[in-house]
């Protein structure tokens, strides 16, 4: 899940090397370009020999306790529990904060949209094809243990991941066609004559596991011991499903390393979890934990008024999000027959009333999404350009003729939560789909009543269910909510056992192979996949092999939108909601930098720290 931005771009191809304005600090050697960072156009901000990002607080004071409710989630893990320290795997519930156990190869820079500067490795040499990434490692580069980090160690890592890691891992890791030690400090990756700009992006950010370690135990089994790790914390105390905790190693190899600089300032990392976010919110409220992103608006706007909030013990700020919004929605299964027709889908759609729900449940506070682009110029706006209409027109037939005019957008309601304009263009879509009436209950064209099944995990959302549930009842559909605990709907998620599921999910700045694992027609068949609503259309596909294979920005950005109308057309969606800011809450013992990096959101707790002398200080306090 991520973002965006409009810079200049140089068109150096499809290998990540440097800018023009930073050739002086390269090295060229056999056909080789060798660069101290990369990013997926090969642009770059700082140079060789920069101190630290700008937008770090480099005399940012060490010590502290940052404690959270989890707000995101990647792989197999949840907001609700877990019950694995194995967070990179298909099976289990995988605790949060487990990345900040594992060192990788390059870490981001918050303030390019993609860039990537050494982290375990100082440096790469990138082959004139842009097929062939050979990472010197820093020879300091420690396990917790004591042991080295060999190239020997990140190859075996890229290798298990590739063949035993999460689906949306494999999935990302299928244009890596090898990994190799060439010595203890050389790794040698080699892609696909095809690859995604973004998949050596991907792979410098991959957690580096021990060999030695896992050569005594599996991969790729949930456990509860704490996998011997390289990065800046380590687990310290947790109780499964309640609380994890990770301690700072205060001798960390990497902390002087330009990219750590201003960054990792808290001794103890802590996330707490909570089943029910009424009951998470009250533990805010009596300092159970210290930070919180509220998502609920009519929280943010009825219950922020207790007393620490008054007497300036809890700050609130509303912080800028300036990424791509994505796609946040109900997403119907189109594997099962009753959800194949678009028209069906259109239907659900228009028996939705987002201004209702938005002026009603949620105070306004909310602007509709429309696009898996969201807030981004990857998203398609008004009649295709010239190029894009060259993009689709091989597929004029085989795709809605809208896909050349202007692009789907959800249509807008009166407002009153059932707008009868809106219901009746819904039956005629259903009865045109051949769900007809019979006994007053809708019927499927198979001849069975239409029934639909929402798979919930929180009540947060019921609220916004009811009204979406009356309206589906008026069209002679029976719909309703089922409630399950976090663990069966991940499995259900992942086993696409549902009808409407809701999701979020973003790209990233420069999207590449990223989008396989949403839109392809191989993810809609794999479990535990991203690609909820199992699109499998040809030409969806062939299109996201148009956006991976651009070469420059401006065709990338055609491509994407091309890939926007198609998908828009398609109706796999019932669009929901975004905000263009981030609501956070925290008990006033925290500070963080006065403009915070556009491509990190909020950046805690990488970037943030504490105001209290010592930890021992605040658990005291």
């Amino acid at each position: 899940m991520a973002e965006l931005n409009r810079r200049h771009l140089l068109g150096l191809g499809v290998g990540a090397v440097a800018a023009a304005s930073l050739r002086p600090a390269l090295a060229a050697e056999g056909g080789e370009i060798e660069a101290h960072g990369i990013s997926a156009f090969g642009d770059l901000k700082y140079p060789a020999d920069f101190h630290h990002f700008d937008y770090v607080n480099v005399d940012a004071p060490k010590g502290g306790v940052f404690s959270t409710n989890p707000s995101y989630r990647s792989f197999n893990q949840s907001f609700l529990t877990f019950n694995s320290l194995n967070a990179f795997i298909f099976k289990g519930d995988g605790a949060q904060g487990m990345g900040l156990t594992f060192a990788p190869l390059m870490a981001r820079a918050g303030d390019e949209p993609d860039a990537m500067y050494g982290l375990v490795a100082k440096s790469v040499k990138i082959s004139a094809d842009g097929l062939g990434y050979r990472f010197t490692l820093r020879p300091e580069a420690r396990f917790h243990d004591g042991s080295k980090l060999t190239a020997h160690d990140a190859a075996f890592s890229l290798t298990v991941l590739k063949t035993k890691g999460h689906p949306l891992i494999t999935q990302q890791m299928r244009d890596v066609v090898s990994a190799e030690a060439l010595d203890d400090l050389t790794l040698l990756v080699r892609f696909s004559a095809k690859r995604g700009r973004d998949v050596p992006l991907f792979v410098a950010g991959l957690p580096i596991f021990s060999q030695a370690y896992y050569a005594k135990h599996p991969f790729d089994e949930s456990t509860l011991e704490a996998p011997l790790g390289s990065g800046p914390y380590k687990v310290g105390k947790f109780e499964v499903g309640r609380y994890i905790e990770f301690e700072r190693l205060q001798d960390w190899w990497g902390a002087e390393l330009p990219v750590n600089r201003g960054a990792n300032n808290f001794d103890v990392v802590r996330y707490d979890f909570y089943r029910d976010r009424d009951v998470a919110f009250e533990g805010f409220t009596g300092r159970s934990y210290l930070y919180r992103e509220e998502f609920t608006s009519r929280v943010w706007n009825t219950r922020y008024d207790f007393p620490a909030i008054l007497d300036g013990r809890v700050k609130r700020e509303t912080l800028p999000d300036e990424t791509p919004s994505g796609a946040q929605g109900w997403f119907p299964n189109t594997r099962r027959d009753k959800f194949k027709d678009p028209r069906v889908r259109e239907a659900l759609g228009c028996a939705f009333d987002f201004e209702w729900t938005n002026k009603t449940l949620m105070y306004g506070a909310y602007l509709r999404t429309v696009s898996p682009f969201q807030n981004s110029d990857l998203m398609a706006n008004g009649p295709p350009s010239p190029e894009e209409v060259a993009l689709l027109e091989r597929f004029r037939g085989q795709v809605p003729e809208e896909v050349f005019g202007a692009p789907y957008v959800p249509p807008v309601s009166d407002g009153s939560g059932q707008d009868r304009a809106l219901l009746k263009k819904a039956v005629q879509l259903l009865q045109d789909a051949g769900c007809v009436i019979k006994n007053g209950k809708r019927m499927t064209p198979q001849g069975e009543p239409f029934t639909i099944e929402f798979l919930l995990d929180e009540p947060t959302f019921q609220p916004h269910h009811m009204p979406f549930i009356k309206n589906l009842a008026t069209l002679g559909i029976e719909a309703s909510l089922r409630m399950v605990d976090a663990v069966q709907h991940r499995a259900r998620r992942d086993d696409f056992d549902f009808d409407l599921i809701i999701e979020r999910f973003g790209f990233s700045t420069v999207p590449g192979d990223s989008l396989r694992p949403f839109f392809s027609s191989r993810a809609a068949a794999t479990k535990g996949s991203s690609n909820l609503a199992g699109i499998a259309d040809p030409v969806v596909d062939a299109l996201v092999e148009d956006v991976i294979a651009a070469d420059t920005r401006v065709k990338l950005v055609v491509a994407a939108r091309a890939l926007d109308r198609v998908v828009r057309a398609g109706r796999y969606w019932v669009p929901q909601w975004y905000s263009g800011s981030h609501r956070v809450a925290y008990w006033d013992v925290f500070g963080h930098p006065a403009k915070l990096p556009k491509y990190l959101g909020v950046a805690a707790p990488d970037l943030w720290w504490s105001t209290v002398k010592s930890a021992a200080t605040e658990q005291a306090k």
